[in-house]
């Protein structure tokens, strides 16, 4: 109550204070900024109060403005970076959930002024605190203006886009670029992400998504790559063709993050997954031997492929994907062919693809590939499961024995046993061929031998002249 009171006598004093000295603008302008960290003084503000701002922020623009243009001019370039600081910490503080102040401000044509001035001081050639204060504050505004404000966000939009984020965004100022996603994020819709896909615009997006990779702890560029980015198939093929191997793992550690959600999604969230799953099995069928590289060390092209693996596992153990995905051409075929040669090459010679048995006490193998083949098996398995054409399809592609022949125990694939024991599971299931041909097996001591079957804890029993595949655990007495 005494902050409202005092706010006549602070417009007032400021009122007064737009022809004074610098100094003592800037008294007056702080001032008033700390009456409107309370609600209340925020409501009752009067519209010439933001004038009086606007007005100080333009004569300081032109006083820099003149400074640039000519070295001999006299300005106290600290004192109006302070100042410029404190207008928009005023502006920013009295736009807090106000909507009212957010629609004079926007009136008044403070975003537009906001933009210009911003784009002046990054052209300032000095790091100094004050200019950057003076840039995370007007960022803040930008913010705040935003936040709820369909109107603001459409004027920042058509003012900023893509100049302002593409100089924020790349600015040497963690702090600048937080800011900067922050206003990004809050003005982004479905629309404005299509504008991302101009050529000329789709640097913004990969800029946004190299701040979230070196900054990690940037939680608006999270956000604009989870909830908007990735929401537009088109815009993620685009930018995958522009991204770096490293960068591209990047994005496929984000789209892992939101596929693994278990939230509730849509039905238009569900297409939207089914056209990522079109364009990610596309990449794995493409890229896929090139897992292969990891047999003489890392490899970046390499490491695309365990992510583009891991995606699909992910999104083949969600039902809403798991039929479009079955139905996909050629994804079953790429699984085994890739078990089938990098269970070669780990029997050609030692390497990452090679089944070792590590001792008690040894340290856990740290690798990129570690589980690849077991994922492989789990996407097998998945994809067969209820699902009668492809189980016939594996037993086609000798993918059976293939799968037994990797359930040995191996350090470099830890849960490769309990992705067999599923993967046989779904392809046996109410599927006499593929039972009878693994009871041929263990007749014949083939490529799976009856010791792999009991690692599996599987049986075959007959029952009625048909094979039963059955668990061989005993029941506890």
């Amino acid at each position: 109550m005494a902050a409202a009171g005092a706010l006549p006598a602070a417009a007032a004093r400021l009122g007064r204070a737009v022809a004074a000295a610098p100094g003592a603008r800037l008294e007056s302008v702080r001032a008033l900024a700390g009456l409107f960290r309370e609600a209340q003084p925020r409501e009752i503000a009067e519209e010439s109060i933001f004038r009086d701002l606007l007005e100080i922020l333009t004569s300081t623009t032109s006083e820099i403005e003149q400074a640039c243009k000519d070295s001999c001019a006299l300005v106290d370039l600290d004192t109006c970076l302070l100042l410029i600081a404190e207008c928009f910490r005023c502006l920013r503080n009295a736009c807090v959930e106000c909507a009212k102040n957010q629609h004079v401000m926007r009136n008044l044509g403070l975003i537009s002024t906001s933009v210009h001035l911003i784009k002046l001081l990054h052209g300032i050639q000095i790091k100094e605190e004050l200019l950057l204060t003076a840039l995370r504050c007007s960022l803040q505004f930008l913010g705040n203006i935003a936040t709820g404000n369909g109107d603001s966000q459409n004027s920042i939009w058509k003012c900023a886009f893509p100049d302002l984020f593409l100089t924020c965004l790349t600015y040497s100022d963690e702090k600048i670029v937080a800011y900067c996603c922050m206003v990004l994020f809050t003005c982004l819709n479905s629309e404005k992400v299509r504008e991302l896909l101009d050529p000329g615009n789709l640097a913004v997006a990969l800029h946004v998504l190299k701040v979230y990779k070196e900054q990690l702890e940037s939680e608006w560029s999270f956000l604009i790559v989870t909830d908007h980015l990735l929401k537009c198939p088109e815009l993620v093929t685009a930018l995958y063709a522009k991204l770096s191997n490293q960068e591209r793992v990047t994005l496929l550690e984000l789209m892992m993050e939101k596929v693994s959600e278990k939230n509730p999604v849509t039905s238009e969230e569900i297409n939207v997954f089914m056209r990522h799953a079109d364009f990610l099995v596309g990449c794995f069928q493409e890229k896929c031997e090139a897992v292969l590289k990891l047999t003489s060390g890392e490899d970046e092209e390499a490491l695309v492929t365990v992510r583009l693996l891991d995606v699909l596992c992910e999104m083949t153990s969600n039902n809403g994907q798991l039929e479009h995905l079955q139905a996909l051409p050629g994804l079953l075929e790429t699984a085994i062919d890739t078990l089938r040669l990098t269970h070669l090459a780990g029997k050609q010679s030692v390497n990452i693809f090679t089944a070792t048995h590590a001792m008690a006490g040894q340290e856990e193998i740290s690798h990129p590939a570690v589980d690849f083949k077991s994922h492989l098996i789990r996407l097998i398995g998945n994809l067969c499961y209820k699902n009668k054409e492809n189980q016939d399809k594996v037993y086609e592609l000798d993918g059976i024995p293939l799968i037994l022949d990797n359930c040995s125990m191996d350090s470099n694939n830890p849960f490769v046993n309990q992705w067999a024991v599923y993967a046989i599971r779904n392809l046996t299931e109410q599927n006499e061929r593929n039972q009878e041909l693994i009871a041929q097996m263990e007749e014949k001591k083939g490529l799976a031998d009856n010791s792999a079957l009991e690692r599996m804890g599987l049986e075959i029993e007959k029952r009625d002249n048909k094979l039963i595949l059955r668990s061989a655990r005993k029941k506890p007495s």
